[in-house]
C-alpha cells in the first residue's frame, strides 16, 4: 500500500467525492473528516468532528501527521476564517502540504483585461462573504509560510460541475427545465460569460499540485472553458435534443426579482469572467480532459443513469440551500409576456 498519507477534509459529497475516488484509484491511503452525515467509502478511514469546534478538531487529529491535507470543505457555511487559522497552527509541523480549494469568487470583479490570472486582485468583500473568506484564507496561509514555511497550495475553480454537484441551480436545473419543455429565462441578452470545469478534472489537477514541489506557496486556477450563458444554453439543449425556447429578462424587471433567481446564479452580469489557466498548464502539466460540451454530456448520462430526470421535487443542497423554483420562473414568465402584449 502507498505511503502516502491523504487526509481529505470533506470527501463524500461532491469534489471531496471525486478526490477521494482518484486517491483510491492511485493506489494512496485516504483518511476523510467530516461531521459523520454521511459515511466514507470502503478503504477509507472516517474521522469525526465539526470543523467549528476547535476542541473537537484538536481531539481526532492530535497525534496525527498526513503528506498531504486537501481542504475541500472549507467555505464560509463550514468554517470561520478563524476556525481555519486554527486548523493550520494545528497542522503546522504535522502535514507535508495543505492543500486549500479555493474559488474564482476569490478575485475583485469587474473590469480589467482578460483572461484573469493568478495575480490580479483579491476580492475587498468581508470574512463572512463567501468570496471574501476565500480570500482572507488565502492571506492566512502566506502569512503562516512566511513565518514558519508551512507549505501550501490554492487552487481556484470557478464553477465546478459533473455528477454528484451540490448547487443545483446549475446544470440539474436546466436538465429539468428543458425536459419538461419550460421557457428558458435569460437576462443580459445571455452574453454574460463564466468559466466552467468538470469536477474529474478539479480533482486530478489537485492531485497534480499535491506532487509537484513547484506548486508550493502558489495559487493555480483550473477550470476549462468560459463560455456565455446563451452557449450554456443552446449546448446543453443540443446534448438533450430539444429546442429551447428562450425568453430574455428586461433589465427593468431584473431590479423588481427578489429571493431565489429564476436562472443560474452564474449569468448575473456581475459576475462576468475569463480565466487564465496558464500557470497550471506550465507548472504542473494540467490540461482539462473534458471541454464545455463533453463535460455536460457525461454529467446529462450519469443524471439519467441516477434517475434524476425523475425527480417528484426540486434538489436542496443543505449547505448552499440553492435549488429552482418553477413555479416562480412561470410568474416571471407571464409577467415579461404581459409587458410585452
Amino acid at each position: 500500500m502507498s505511503s502516502v498519507r491523504n487526509l481529505v477534509l470533506g470527501g463524500t459529497a461532491f469534489i471531496g467525492r471525486h478526490l477521494v475516488e482518484q486517491l483510491l484509484a492511485l493506489g494512496e491511503d485516504v483518511t476523510i473528516l467530516n461531521r459523520g452525515a454521511s459515511t466514507a467509502p470502503a478503504g477509507v478511514e472516517q474521522l469525526i468532528a465539526d470543523r467549528g469546534d476547535p476542541v473537537a478538531m484538536r481531539a481526532v487529529l492530535a497525534g496525527r501527521n498526513w503528506d498531504v491535507v486537501y481542504d475541500v470543505s472549507a467555505s464560509v457555511q463550514v468554517a470561520s476564517a478563524q476556525s481555519i487559522a486554527e486548523l493550520i497552527e494545528l497542522l503546522d509541523g504535522h502535514c507535508g502540504l495543505y492543500e486549500f480549494v479555493s474559488s474564482i469568487a476569490a478575485y475583485r470583479f469587474g473590469g480589467g483585461a482578460f483572461p484573469w490570472s493568478e495575480d490580479r486582485q483579491t476580492t475587498r468583500s468581508r470574512p463572512t462573504s463567501y468570496g471574501g473568506h476565500k480570500a482572507t484564507v488565502e492571506q492566512l496561509l502566506a502569512e503562516r509560510r512566511a513565518k514558519t514555511g508551512f507549505a501550501y497550495t490554492v487552487v481556484r475553480p470557478a464553477a465546478v460541475y459533473g455528477p454528484y454537484d451540490n448547487i443545483p441551480d446549475g446544470e440539474m436545473a436546466m436538465f429539468a427545465r428543458l425536459a419538461q419543455r419550460r421557457p428558458v429565462l435569460v437576462p443580459h441578452d445571455g452574453l454574460v460569460c463564466f468559466p466552467y470545469g468538470h469536477v474529474h478534472d478539479l480533482a486530478r489537477a489537485m492531485i497534480l499540485a499535491a506532487r509537484n514541489p513547484a506548486a508550493v506557496g502558489e495559487i493555480f486556477n483550473v477550470t476549462a472553458d468560459s463560455v456565455t450563458a446563451m452557449h450554456y444554453i443552446e449546448t446543453i439543449a443540443i446534448i438533450m435534443g430539444i429546442e429551447p425556447e428562450i425568453i430574455h429578462v428586461p433589465d427593468t424587471l431584473l431590479a423588481e426579482i427578489t429571493g431565489p433567481l429564476p436562472f443560474n446564479h452564474r449569468f448575473q452580469k456581475k459576475l462576468h469572467s475569463i480565466l487564465s489557466i496558464d500557470k497550471a498548464r506550465h507548472v504542473l502539466g494540467f490540461e482539462p480532459q473534458f471541454d464545455f460540451e463533453s463535460g455536460h454530456r457525461q454529467t446529462y448520462e450519469w443524471y439519467l443513469a441516477q434517475g434524476l430526470d425523475q425527480l417528484a421535487t426540486p434538489m436542496v443542497d443543505p449547505t448552499w440551500t440553492m435549488t429552482w423554483d418553477f413555479a416562480f420562473e412561470t410568474e416571471v414568465i407571464n409577467k415579461i409576456r404581459n409587458q410585452c402584449r
